[in-house]
């Protein structure tokens, strides 16, 4: 039990770090869309693969076949991965269309009025950050009640996940007027909420059979939503035969990690 926790608040220790990796986005923009991109292909590979190699077939196994409950609590983690993508694509495009509004009109319409719009996106992004964060907090100590290996790869999906994002989160806290030192340490705090999740899995982990039969297919269909309609669109906007091979080989990347970690004995 003691070592499980050690791994649990190592991994989302890890995973709250990833938020500093903002400060690197100040790289050549060519060199940070290649990097992000490959990212986004890796983070695919590695969510799919999270999700039918590892949490689905625990949850199947806990609960002896593949039933009803694993199938609604699968769609439901599609449902309010959906809701919360909705938010977080809300507050971006609010922002964007400040910005857009701005270039348009040669810089002129940028007056106190949208400056305050502006400075309005930081509570948004960071709430909502929050709440996906606690998530996967939730999601990684469930997954290592189940199994060490099962825990480490998802936690690995959720880093993988994690750069991107981060990254974005990063650059929108940095438009809504936040000084670089501050958007990095708020968006660590946000980020650091995923320990909170981790923590109240393990005070209830004496119900640890109810963890692995709600929380693993919940976790799985949330898994199943990002890969699928937030990262995979993303891959198809680059027509480049190059760059989509190297996508191709990243995501395979990703899956063949899921695999030799499903393999893994600790």
């Amino acid at each position: 039990m003691a070592s499980i926790i050690l791994y649990i608040i190592a991994s989302v220790l890890v995973v709250s770090l990833i938020s500093l990796i903002g400060i690197f986005s100040v790289i050549g923009k060519k060199q940070s869309k290649h990097f992000l991109m490959l990212m986004v292909s890796l983070s695919a590979g590695t969510l799919f693969g999270g999700a039918f190699l590892h949490l689905l077939p625990e949850a199947v196994e806990k609960a002896g076949s593949f039933t009803l409950e694993i199938s609604l609590l699968l769609l439901l983690g599609v449902i309010v991965f959906f809701i919360l993508e909705k938010f977080i694509h809300w507050k971006h495009c609010h922002g964007h269309e400040h910005d857009d509004h701005h270039e348009c009109t040669g810089g002129h319409s940028h007056n106190k009025k949208s400056q305050a719009k502006n400075t309005a996106l930081a509570p948004l992004n960071l709430f909502g950050d929050a709440i996906h964060n606690l998530l996967d907090g939730v999601v990684i100590a469930a997954a290592y009640f189940v199994s060490i290996p099962a825990g480490i790869a998802t936690t690995i999906a959720v880093i993988l996940h994690e750069v991107p994002q981060e990254i974005a989160d990063f650059g929108v806290l940095l438009y809504s007027g936040m000084k670089k030192w501050k958007a990095l340490l708020f968006n660590f705090l946000t980020a650091a909420v995923s320990i909170i999740g981790a923590l109240i899995v393990i005070a209830f982990s004496d119900s640890s059979h109810l963890i692995e039969r709600l929380i693993l297919p919940f976790a799985a269909g949330g898994f199943v939503y990002i890969a699928g309609s937030n990262l995979i669109p993303e891959l198809h906007k680059d027509c480049n035969l190059k760059d989509s091979i190297w996508h191709f080989v990243a995501m395979l990347g990703g899956l063949l990690l899921m695999v030799a970690l499903k393999y893994l004995a600790f």
